[in-house]
């Protein structure tokens, strides 16, 4: 068992000695998180039992009701199959898989990073590297990276990096030349979205985990580009549903993780007797796949409703957008409330200081004619507020923030800990 990984070269020679490779970021904290889930004993039984893989660390709450982060065992036969089922999804668009250049600015210890590397070197087709700093300045993208013609080009992106790639016309000239933008990582922001049809970039918004070999769902770029919300639906050998009151998205395919490691033992992945797990996100399917709805741990509820403020951020953003407010983030959180049970908190950054009072004001009469249970009691100036560099919102962290504030003492100088390489 090996716990690093210099590069892909490393991997594949761990992997044709049958290895199980342990992959982090190289912060101390995650190298120290990732011994301790492998354990001092080594992993031979579980090399014998499911040959060659990677443990990778999930997210964290999805389908692990809250528990925090875990490092899911993936064995080298489900991402093929991942790789595989991505293949396949290329075809169906007219494309040939073994033609096709896939661009990976993520790190290799990201699902999403590891996964363009390992789809290429199942496909034949060519992959390369972008370094993180070509992904903070478009203009030197453009320059280091120049498209080949003739040749299909495919790039795995977060919302996050798509924006700043936005944010110069040569960036955004260099996104409309690609074949495929595949965006997932945290939920497409619906002006990011509005901004990237009006620019005709051909996105394909996807789902998926770590411990679903990454994506699961992938939308054609063609029904992005007609409007078409949504993550697309399922991929081959990919079965879900939307169960129970709450709209629990759950997954079946062959290619979920065994489970996770903590000090060297398996903790297998719950599943129902029929093989669904319960991903921890709520969604509804139509007849363009999937849409979630929000985190399941993020749902509140107040007044005998359900409410998910993922959504309702959204919803905001859109309308902010649509009224040329200078809304740069919102993030609604939730505070107890007696009568209610619960309510929401909405915590906003304005694009400049100056604007914030008058920011607050307008926002509060977009929401006036909301149900009850989704109008936010309070409206709070956050010039700090903003997702981590993937851009995720921690949720957690804010509502420390929310939490000192109330208590006369806000401090928010516990800055997100996960970067991009």
């Amino acid at each position: 068992m090996s716990q690093t990984v210099l590069n892909t070269a490393h991997l594949a020679r761990a992997w044709r000695q049958g290895c199980i490779v342990g992959l982090a970021a190289p912060e101390p904290q995650e190298q120290a998180a990732l011994a301790a889930a492998l354990g001092p004993g080594g992993t031979a039984d579980l090399e014998r039992q499911w040959g060659p893989g990677v443990v990778l660390g999930s997210g964290g709450s999805r389908g692990g009701g809250g528990a925090g982060r875990r490092w899911c065992l993936l064995p080298l036969g489900h991402l093929q199959v991942s790789a595989a089922s991505t293949g396949r999804w290329l075809e169906g668009l007219g494309l040939d898989p073994a033609a096709c250049l896939h661009l990976n600015p993520l790190p290799l210890h990201h699902v999403s990073g590891l996964l363009p590397w390992l789809r290429a070197r199942q496909w034949g087709a060519r992959h390369r590297r972008l370094e993180p700093v070509w992904m903070r300045q478009p203009a030197l993208l453009v320059q280091a990276v120049p498209l080949p013609r003739g040749r299909p080009v495919l790039l795995s992106l977060v919302p996050t990096q798509l924006r700043r790639l936005m944010a110069e016309p040569a960036g955004e000239d260099w996104l409309r030349r690609l074949s495929v933008i595949w965006v997932g990582g945290a939920p497409l922001p619906a002006e990011l979205a509005a901004r990237a049809r009006a620019a005709v970039l051909p996105l394909a918004p996807c789902y998926g985990a770590t411990e679903t070999a990454a994506m699961v769902t992938a939308l054609p770029p063609a029904r992005f580009l007609a409007g078409v919300d949504g993550c697309g639906p399922s991929l081959s050998g990919v079965e879900l549903r939307c169960a129970g009151p709450e709209a629990a998205l759950e997954l079946r395919c062959g290619r979920l993780a065994p489970g996770w490691l903590e000090a060297g033992q398996l903790r297998p992945l719950p599943r129902d007797g029929d093989g669904w797990w319960r991903s921890g996100d709520a969604g509804r399917l139509g007849t363009d796949g999937l849409e979630l709805l929000g985190r399941l741990d993020g749902a509140i509820h107040s007044g005998g409703e359900t409410v998910f403020p993922e959504q309702l951020e959204q919803r905001l953003t859109k309308a902010a957008a649509a009224a040329d407010l200078p809304l740069q983030a919102v993030l609604l959180l939730a505070v107890a409330d007696r009568e209610w049970g619960q309510r929401l908190v909405a915590l906003v950054r304005p694009r400049a200081a100056q604007q914030g009072a008058a920011l607050l004001q307008r926002l509060q009469r977009i929401c006036a004619d909301w149900a009850p249970a989704e109008r936010p009691c309070r409206w709070l100036l956050c010039p700090e507020l903003a997702p981590s560099p993937l851009g995720k919102w921690q949720r957690a962290r804010w509502q420390r923030w929310l939490m000192a504030l109330e208590a006369g003492h806000a401090d928010v100088s516990d800055r997100a800990d996960e970067h991009l390489q």
